[in-house]
């Protein structure tokens, strides 16, 4: 009877010793197996994995990327104003061996990186103004935080990922003097390019009317160059004509008198028969 109960107890006791060799790692975990407290190996690849029972001991390790976000908090800038900024961090485990050897747990990791990117970031603010912290240029004031505290953390085993402003206020006291004096900038900005646009009409009218007087100019010449060659031409063709029929001529320039001198419907002269004036009616009712 005690034969089976023994073996029984044996295999019991294979299998509690064999489980407890057994340990099966994560995809989202990297594990490092310590023996007295002194690390032997590190487990990355998932899977299942053997240790010594009873004797090593596993701590396991997110190697996914964490997150850290911190309180908000009070930095200076350069001209020592005050602003409120919320922050956050991403980072990753990157090499479990000298994160245990430096800080053991996730608790004690996040309180020292707290620190290190709080000091890097006041650091940074600390060399810029509020407009900087503002536009575009603030990707790379936190691209050198990141760079700066990444440096310090490399220790821990801590890969810093990322670190980004979430928001940046000011503090409700000074709020309405920064929004004044923006205001007021941007008045005069606003003051100054319209004074710019009025002196660039003038000279855009100035050249305008310049260049309108010197093409009058041209077409006025031109246009007494050709009146001159017209005119020359006209007694050019009055010469031929008189000198073909002389007395042809001296009618039709009577003719045109005549015309040119009773325009309109209440047009009147009065002058004696005998006057030059009426000579070619007088020698037509002569003949």
């Amino acid at each position: 009877m005690k034969s089976p109960v023994v073996l029984g107890i044996v295999l019991a006791a294979l299998a509690f010793v064999g489980l407890s060799a057994v340990f099966v790692v994560d995809e989202t975990e990297q594990v490092l197996v310590t023996q007295f407290g002194d690390p032997k190996k590190i487990v990355i690849e998932p899977g299942l994995n053997f240790k010594i029972p009873f004797v090593q001991e596993l701590r396991g390790y997110d190697k996914r990327v964490l997150n850290l976000d911190p309180e908000r908090e009070r930095f200076l800038l350069k001209d020592q104003k005050p602003l409120i900024v919320d922050y956050f961090v991403r980072y990753r485990i990157s090499d479990p061996l000298k994160f245990f050897q430096a800080v053991r747990d996730e608790s004690v990791a996040e309180q020292r990186l707290e620190r290190t990117v709080n000091t890097r970031l006041r650091e940074a603010l600390g060399r810029y103004l509020l407009p900087a912290v503002l536009s575009e240029e603030r990707a790379a004031i936190m691209q050198e935080v990141r760079d700066a505290a990444a440096s310090d953390t490399i220790k821990f085993g801590i890969e810093i990922v990322d670190v980004r402003i979430g928001k940046a206020d000011l503090p409700d006291e000074i709020n309405q003097t920064v929004f004044d004096r923006m205001k007021t900038e941007r008045e005069q900005e606003a003051a100054q390019n319209r004074a710019l646009g009025r002196e660039k009409e003038r000279e855009i009218k100035a050249a305008a009317d310049r260049e309108k007087i010197g093409i009058e100019s041209a077409a006025r010449r031109d246009a007494e160059l050709l009146r001159g060659e017209g005119d020359g031409e006209r007694t050019r063709l009055l010469n031929d004509a008189y000198g073909q029929d002389p007395e042809f001529f001296s009618f039709y320039r009577s003719m045109e008198a005549y015309r040119q001198s009773l325009t309109g419907d209440d047009s009147y002269m009065l002058l004696s028969l005998e006057n030059d004036f009426f000579k070619e009616f007088n020698q037509h009712k002569s003949q």
